[in-house]
């Protein structure tokens, strides 16, 4: 009679360690799959990029053929690491407040990725982004395409490092890098403009910061005139529709200076007024929208919330396609100075970017997402802080709004910086606001079961108290992710720069 359940406990013991292998093979053949898949992609690449001898009429013959199919296999391996890590950013607060469910968020980033980067992503760049160094001190049209190569290479293994310790990093800021170790490696230190890598070390501290600050600016402007209110439908009412009339006018603003910029030129004239205009309409448009669904609402802070779940999803896709068109440059870039320079025989600073070097750009980015992008974007949405859509919608917000700021003043920003700053900005103002007295009061249930147990009513109170000291003590932001990810923006420049060395010293 005793050892019946005796048997039954090891048993179930058994089971769970059988069940725990069995998960770990699971997750373990999904990694494995999805590996599977990224390399069948860098496969079609390197055929895609090798049939140009076959006269394809959108793919030209090259000179130096093998080292253009290097370098589109390469390129291709950078829009997969894109895709794993600077993507998250755009769509993982609606994912970690719950206005769009993982598949929902991938499947609206890849297609606005891919359409950005097709669409609006230009037919010519740059050959060194953002003029780290000058194009015109390299020896030979050789050297600079195997310091390219090199560049390239190193900048996608430290974004693939980056995103398996989970760590959002700046795709701009690890080609800058490479591109930085290359100058120094082909014709000294004197190669590089250390004005603008001064810019863009100080671009590590100012965009989180401005990111941030702009994220808790909305955030406690929402809590005190909405959410603090006694009624706060009828305030809801009143300002939910300015607030999404600002979001309107500030992606337009985006999207002109940055998202259509290289298909579309306007002055700063046309944005403010194009601005205004789109202001006044949302305004008006969403005032009818905003107090119908309002109006079966209960008066609480979680339905209030509710109402920013629209604009959260149109910010997603705006801000992804917004990106397609920018960063597809970080993968298509280097690669599109590479073939011109292979075919040329010389070194541009502007060139052409063929159709089938976009197509490898904008379906990679998407490619990447897919397979490899769910880890990141937890992170961003779920394990830094805890995201309501309220929360998530200032992030948004205060990320295409720190963009403008930036580009009017001359900043070279990283989105990703700015996103997580955001993220970390609202996210310590809720420990600002937890911390105060009196902000963590003791629920209702709990009062209630203090109330009854069979002790004075001093032991009572300091229970309470206790209760709410635990609760100003509570570390609302996870710091070992602060840590992690301060500590990887700021070795990027350099560990992508070292990595060039070992990179450059393998291509030959």
């Amino acid at each position: 009679m005793t050892t019946a359940p005796l048997k039954k406990t090891a048993l179930d013991k058994d089971l769970g360690r059988l069940a725990r292998f069995e998960q770990g093979l699971a997750s373990g053949g999904q990694g494995i799959a999805k590996a599977g898949v990224g390399l069948l992609f860098l496969i079609a690449v390197w055929i895609l990029a090798t049939v140009g001898h076959y006269e394809v009429s959108f793919l030209p013959t090259y000179a130096n053929s093998a080292f253009v199919v290097a370098a589109a296999v390469i390129g291709g391996y950078m829009a997969l690491n894109i895709g794993a890590n600077d993507v998250a950013n755009n769509v993982g607060p609606a994912v970690g407040s719950k206005a769009l469910t993982l598949f929902g968020a991938l499947l609206i980033a890849a297609v606005f990725e891919a359409g950005g980067a097709i669409i609006a992503g230009g037919d010519v760049v740059s050959t060194i982004k953002n003029g780290i160094i000058d194009p015109s001190l390299m020896p030979s049209a050789d050297v600079f395409v195997k310091a390219m190569m090199a560049a390239l290479l190193a900048a996608a293994l430290w974004l693939n490092l980056a995103t398996a310790i989970g760590a959002p990093v700046s795709t701009t800021h690890s080609i800058v890098g490479g591109v930085m170790g290359a100058g120094i490696a082909a014709t000294g230190f004197s190669a590089v403009n250390w004005g603008t890598m001064g810019a863009i070390a100080a671009s590590w501290v100012i965009s989180p910061v401005m990111g941030g600050v702009i994220a808790a600016a909305f955030l406690a402007f929402i809590k005190i005139m909405i959410l603090s209110q006694p009624d706060k439908l009828a305030r809801a009412r009143r300002w939910v529709p300015v607030l999404i009339a600002i979001m309107c006018a500030v992606f337009s603003s985006y999207l002109m200076m940055k998202g259509l910029k290289k298909i579309w030129k306007v002055d700063a004239a046309t944005i403010a007024l194009v601005s205004g205009a789109v202001f006044v309409l949302a305004w008006a448009a969403t005032r009818p929208l905003v107090a119908r669904a309002a109006a079966g609402l209960e008066n609480r802070r979680k339905a209030v919330s509710s109402l920013f779940t629209i604009p959260l999803i149109l910010s997603a896709a705006l801000l992804s396609f917004a990106h397609g068109a920018n960063d597809v440059a970080n993968a298509v870039g280097p690669l599109a100075a590479i073939v011109d320079s292979a075919q040329s025989g010389i070194i541009s600073t502007k060139v052409g970017i063929p159709l089938w070097v976009m197509l490898v750009g904008a379906v990679g980015i998407a490619a990447g997402l897919i397979l490899f992008g769910p880890r990141l974007i937890r992170t961003v949405g779920q394990e830094i802080t805890k995201l309501d859509r309220t929360r998530a919608f200032c992030v948004a917000l205060a990320a295409a709004i720190t963009v403008i700021l930036a580009s009017a003043l001359g900043l070279p920003v990283s989105s990703t910086h700015i996103a997580v700053g955001g993220i970390f900005g609202v996210g310590f103002l809720r420990e600002y606001l937890s911390s105060r007295p009196h902000a963590a009061p003791v629920h209702k249930d709990d009062q209630a079961a203090f109330a009854n147990v069979a002790e004075d009513p001093e032991a009572r109170r300091e229970k309470i108290r206790r209760k709410i000291e635990k609760a100003q003590r509570r570390k609302l932001v996870r710091r070992s992710h602060m840590l992690t990810i301060g500590a990887a923006w700021v070795i990027t420049v350099p560990l992508a720069a070292l990595l060039f060395y070992f990179m450059d010293a393998l291509i030959g």
